[in-house]
């Protein structure tokens, strides 16, 4: 089984590289063959290159977006304005962005705001009630109050925890993952989700195709069916240049029987609970939530899956608390959000500079990559300038060399204007956590690059006034103990190396 999973993965990877092939070298030929045809196509090329600069320029965008586009199109006049017609106006996107709109506007009632609750947080934490009235009034995501969160790192508290949650199922399990991959963890639950699939239990599997590009086989949906598991595969890449192929579902999130969700950074792979090492030691975190909240968390499921299927679905068949309150009582305010790139509201990032102004005291960070425009280096800078302990945790060991040097080309803004800046020694940081002031908290799946804050689908849970915010922010103080910080002296660096970095810096929003 394995030996045919692997042939049958090597094979498709190959077609599709293969035809990407094929398109680029076609289009290259296009613009140098030096025909007739290729000089008028060269000629036409270059003024549409002229308009599509127009555009950006005036267009309402991130300012690293506008500029690496221009830049693109002064640099290859007869390519970059095609190129960016190709991947910006495409039927398919559009429609993808339309019947998710109408996904949304059909399930809107299923999460309800509770103004009591509202009040109460005004009450207690009114700093952060502008991001808790952002979240409701630009995406309808709820605050909720009876719910309890449990923080969940590393993936080695993670594992068992989770386990025993699936084994608790009565009615479904639902799984969304960026990356799944064969080995002793997913197999562990793997082994649940057969029991329970055959006790009636309704077991569902979504994965990101380019997040298990290279670990899971094309008919690995075809093996789950034949175990009683639904499952479907997000956005499957095609080997066509698409707008689309960038919004990959980057959630992690598990609902079970909608009363227990978990959602934060860990994929369910060997090497997010250090079953197998990779660039290091990985560290990484969760967060459990249990009672109302965790609601929120299946409806961001039920949406996601809902997409492409003739029928919609009804979702309050899958609400838990119909016939019984939820007997849940937590302390503090839980809101669960998570942001869609293809509706034009940048939410996660709006959560963060509502979280780096809310900061009176302290503000601390972990992201495994840190590739921000303009207006969130200005901010976290204007922090530190202003007294705010403002501290961020970045791997020292990386996945990727050319995204790490790109990371570290922000560093001498933020360490010269006070912030800290850490490399995590002992491995990769791949977790992601925000907290201010030991009063409030984030943990999910965005990171602090563009390709997060702009591109992917994203989840998160933002908590206030829980156990659980301390827990997050110990867990920062024990991780900056174990890392190095980034001393000015060490910023120095040489004029190629200067000139590369600002050349990542540039090219960083298509990364």
């Amino acid at each position: 089984m394995r030996k045919q999973w692997f042939q049958s993965l090597l094979m498709r990877r190959a077609v599709i590289i293969l035809i990407l092939l094929v398109e680029i070298t076609t289009f290259i030929f296009l613009i140098v063959a030096g025909t007739i045809i290729s000089d008028v196509a060269s000629i036409l090329f270059r003024v549409i290159s002229v308009i599509v600069a127009l555009y950006v320029v005036s267009k309402n965008d991130k300012g690293g977006y506008r500029l690496i586009w221009v830049f693109l199109i002064l640099m290859f006049p007869a390519l970059g304005g095609v190129l960016y017609v190709f991947l910006n106006f495409q039927m398919s996107s559009n429609r993808y962005a339309k019947d998710f709109d109408e996904i949304l506007e059909a399930t809107k009632d299923e999460l309800t705001v509770s103004e009591d609750v509202n009040r109460e947080l005004a009450e207690q934490y009114p700093v952060f009630m502008k991001n808790v009235e952002y979240l409701q009034r630009a995406q309808n995501f709820p605050l909720y109050k009876n719910s309890q969160t449990t923080y969940l790192s590393p993936g080695e508290e993670f594992w068992p925890v989770l386990l025993e949650k699936l084994r608790t199922a009565e009615k479904y399990i639902f799984l969304e993952y960026f990356t799944i991959g064969e080995g002793e963890f997913w197999n562990s639950i793997l082994e649940i989700l057969k029991v329970k699939a055959a006790a009636g239990v309704k077991v569902r599997i979504m994965y990101d195709d380019m997040g298990c590009f290279l670990s899971l086989p094309s008919d690995y949906p075809e093996y789950l069916s034949s175990l009683g598991i639904e499952c479907r595969i997000f956005n499957r890449f095609r080997p066509f240049f698409t707008t689309i192929q960038n919004n990959r579902d980057h959630r992690k999130i598990t609902s079970i029987d909608g009363k227990v969700a978990f959602c934060g950074g860990l994929n369910l792979a060997d090497e997010y609970v250090n079953k197998k090492e990779r660039f290091g030691y990985w560290k990484d975190s969760a967060v459990m939530v249990e009672g109302e909240a965790a609601w929120s968390l299946t409806c961001f499921f039920l949406q996601i899956w809902q997409i492409n299927q003739p029928k919609m679905e009804e979702f309050n068949e899958y609400y838990p608390w119909k016939d019984a309150a939820c007997d849940i009582v937590g302390e503090g305010f839980v809101q669960p959000y998570n942001d869609i790139p293809i509706d034009r509201e940048r939410v996660s990032e709006s959560v963060f500079m509502n979280m780096i102004t809310a900061a009176e005291k302290s503000l601390y960070i972990s992201t495994p990559y840190l590739i921000l425009d303009e207006d969130m280096i200005s901010a976290l800078c204007l922090a530190a300038k202003s007294g705010i302990d403002v501290r961020i945790v970045t791997p020292s060991i990386y996945d990727k060399w050319m995204i790490h040097q790109a990371t570290r080309s922000y560093y001498r803004d933020l360490v010269n204007a006070g912030v800290h800046v850490y490399e995590y020694t002992p491995g990769f940081m791949h977790s992601k956590t925000v907290v201010v002031d030991d009063k409030a908290a984030i943990v999910g799946s965005v990171n602090w690059d563009y390709r997060s804050l702009y591109l992917h689908f994203e989840s998160a849970v933002w908590m206030c006034g829980t156990k659980t915010v301390s827990d997050v922010r110990n867990d920062l103080l024990r991780a900056f103990e174990e890392s190095d910080e980034v001393l000015p002296q060490e910023l120095n660096y040489k004029r190629g190396w200067s000139l590369f970095r600002l050349i990542l810096r540039l090219i960083a929003p298509i990364f």
